[in-house]
């Protein structure tokens, strides 16, 4: 804990002098321009990985990068999606997963998980990617997470979707979808191209996004 502290206090000395008009300038007033939803693992830092600055980012972390499907008992997450998009006006959503994500591999390599029962009910709005995953064949286990992490990309986008706030901005072209996917080892990204399902580097491909041309996705 006194690392923490100490690194608030560094912050308090020098980072929030050197960004003082910037932080006076969100005071009162916030304007991200994309909702960014992470997992907690500590090791995929979204506004260190984009260097974005505060303000710039409304970020939802929580185990495993999930966006659970609207229902009639919306929770913390659905909250936020929704402000994100009707108040805060957001133009972007990126739903990004990472190598090595332990929730992932829970999932992927059917660990058990009875002594975790609310880690275990969370993970199950992961069930469609984790049956698509099942169906695949993988020459290594490393092989078959990746693929689960990828997948649950995908379904979170899918889940996304469902959302009324989502579904309209969508209809009405006022947002767009992007699907991660961040490798610890190389700080490199792989995006989901909507129009051919594939994930492609990002860097090599700036402009790729989740959502396709057409509205078959």
């Amino acid at each position: 804990m006194k690392d923490i502290i100490d690194g608030f206090l560094k912050f308090q000395r020098e980072a929030f002098v050197e960004r003082s008009e910037l932080f006076k300038q969100l005071a009162n007033h916030q304007n991200p321009r994309a909702l960014f939803i992470s997992c907690s693992d500590s090791r995929l830092v979204p506004e260190l990985v984009t260097q974005r600055e505060p303000g710039d980012l409304f970020v939802i972390r929580n185990a495993g990068n999930i966006v659970p499907s609207f229902g009639p008992e919306p929770g913390g997450v659905s909250a936020t999606v929704e402000y994100a998009i009707a108040v805060l006006g957001v133009e972007d959503i990126v739903i990004c997963g990472h190598s090595d994500c332990g929730a992932m591999t829970a999932v992927a390599t059917c660990q058990c998980l009875d002594h975790l029962p609310a880690v275990a009910h969370w993970l199950r709005y992961a069930d469609a990617a984790r049956h698509i995953t099942e169906a695949g064949e993988y020459a290594t286990e490393r092989d078959r997470i990746n693929a689960m992490v990828r997948e649950n990309v995908i379904a979170q986008l899918t889940n996304i979707k469902t959302h009324p706030s989502v579904a309209l901005a969508l209809s009405q072209g006022k947002v767009k979808l992007h699907g991660w996917v961040y490798d610890i080892a190389s700080g490199s990204i792989d995006a989901l191209d909507g129009n051919t399902r594939q994930f492609v580097s990002l860097a090599d491909n700036p402009q790729v996004t989740a959502t396709p041309a057409s509205p078959s996705f």
